[in-house]
């Protein structure tokens, strides 16, 4: 039987099933883009010309933000929290990407980076639980894929 992910329950006398892994925030798993706060805020458009980005410096949703380039111009973008797809995505590419300089937010950087290597070690096999609903979108689904899927899934 394939592993597959759990939601975590506030239900009287519900218990988590034997030997499922619990990776929701609060844990080393935990996806640090919470999302709708102010961990997982997008600008938009991106400073590139793509759709979005992190923003890391701006803490409120739905602002304008002139952007001050080095060269002296000024280009006019929006802030909006990142949607859970997004969220989801920023997760999956940090883990498989480390060497692109995505922004942990504060409080969840002095955790040590995990790896591909440390998911497919730990949680091959394993079913995983958080408290995100099945019919979402989840960072459990990329963790999921990574220590079940094929290697060029981290491609």
């Amino acid at each position: 039987m394939n592993p597959t992910r759990i939601q975590r329950r506030r239900i009287r006398g519900w218990r988590a099933p034997e030997g499922v892994v619990y990776v929701g925030r609060g844990s080393r798993w935990g996806n640090p883009w919470a999302y709708r706060t102010r961990t997982a805020l997008a600008r938009v458009p991106a400073l590139d010309g793509s759709a979005w980005e992190i923003e890391t410096r701006i803490s409120s949703h739905d602002r304008p933000h002139p952007y001050r380039h080095p060269d002296g111009r000024i280009t006019d973008h929006h802030v909006r929290y990142m949607t859970r797809a997004e969220c989801v995505e920023l997760y999956r590419t940090a883990l498989i990407r480390p060497t692109d300089r995505i922004r942990i937010p504060q409080g969840h950087d002095d955790r040590p980076r995990l790896t591909v290597e440390d998911v497919r070690r730990e949680l091959a096999g394993r079913d995983l639980m958080c408290w995100c609903p099945p019919t979402v979108e989840c960072h459990a689904d990329v963790l999921l894929a990574i220590a079940n899927g094929p290697e060029e899934y981290v491609r």
